[in-house]
């Protein structure tokens, strides 16, 4: 059958930004993470919390999940750093694609456990806010691997087949499954899925991002089965070990949302506390608890000089009695 149409890759991975050259990988992951952030922030504001508090969480958040995500593809995909032939060197060069999904949450939640704690917020309220945007992110973040000529399936003469015109890192030039479209599709699908089910049950508690990890997982499961791109080592009974990390991260998400429903129904009240009002209630407690202690010592002064008062009037008393006892003794 002959090929009606195709979707044609870069012919190179770069793109020309004002002379400047940028790694397309690179420009679609900034790009993902800006639009993560900023509908991360509306969501916290509309549900309390304050402007900027995404943001300032990202900043753990981000880099911690780029550190996690290049782990989790290194330690995964060794082979393709340090088998025959190849140089460990490249495993430094994220800029060339591969980082996984699964080490980016891992890593990059206990970035934004750190910055919440520093916030004194809720990890799982600041979570609920930023899942629909991760979801995007990665959305745009998969036309990286357009640009690398990377993350397609099996071959096929569809009309919306990607052509792989490289030939080194053992691609074989062809038509294939474009994978990473059908996967920055799903992306999309399951922000929106994410923001309808928030709106309609009142999502709470880490739920929200829950369901972005469950709905996310069921895509990349039958996503992850189509892919040829990668050196197929990694495979456990016949199934890519990113398809086994899949089914058993769509278990624990839907786990956690069924018991977090029942121990903790509805949505947190207070996302993010007031802490100018918090440090002035605990002002206002100091400043009582000086008046009282102020008023006690008052109290106390005055007591010790009534004692002494009395003690000089008895003085005196004894003073009178002996100078009457001496003139009674004089008289006689």
């Amino acid at each position: 059958m002959e090929i009606l149409a195709s979707i044609p890759s870069p012919s190179k991975g770069e793109l020309d930004l004002f002379g400047i050259p940028l790694r397309g990988y690179a420009f679609a992951i900034i790009i993902g993470v800006f639009v993560a952030v900023w509908i991360g922030g509306k969501r916290w504001v509309a549900r309390g919390g304050k402007p900027g508090t995404v943001a300032d969480i990202a900043v753990w958040a981000v880099p911690f999940g780029l550190v996690g995500g290049r782990l989790y593809h290194v330690i995964t995909d060794n082979d393709l750093y340090f088998g025959e032939g190849r140089n460990w060197v490249d495993a430094f060069k994220i800029w060339e694609g591969g980082l996984g999904i699964w080490g980016a949450i891992a890593l990059g939640a206990l970035g934004a456990w750190i910055g919440c704690r520093r916030r004194g917020i809720p990890l799982p309220a600041w979570a609920d806010a930023v899942a629909p945007g991760i979801a995007l992110a990665q959305a745009i973040g998969r036309w990286g691997n357009w640009f690398n000529q990377e993350l397609y399936g099996r071959s096929t003469d569809l009309p919306w087949a990607l052509e792989i015109t490289r030939s080194d890192g053992g691609r074989v030039p062809g038509t294939y499954h474009p994978t990473f479209l059908y996967e920055s599709l799903w992306c999309i699908g399951v922000a929106l899925l994410v923001i309808w089910a928030d709106r309609r049950f009142k999502l709470g508690h880490g739920r929200a991002f829950a369901l972005y990890v469950a709905a996310y997982c069921v895509g990349r499961g039958w996503i992850e089965y189509m892919r040829v791109d990668d050196v197929q080592l990694n495979d456990v009974l016949g199934l890519r070990f990113n398809v086994w990390t899949s089914i058993v991260v769509f278990v624990l998400a839907v786990v956690y949302m069924v018991v977090s429903a029942r121990l903790r129904p509805g949505r947190e009240e207070v996302v993010e506390p007031d802490r100018d009002a918090v440090s002035g209630a605990s002002g206002d407690a100091d400043a009582e608890s000086d008046s009282d202690a102020d008023a006690n010592g008052e109290k106390v002064e005055l007591s010790k000089d009534s004692g002494a008062s009395e003690t000089e009037s008895a003085d005196s008393d004894s003073d009178a009695d002996v100078k009457d006892e001496a003139g009674s003794a004089n008289k006689g």
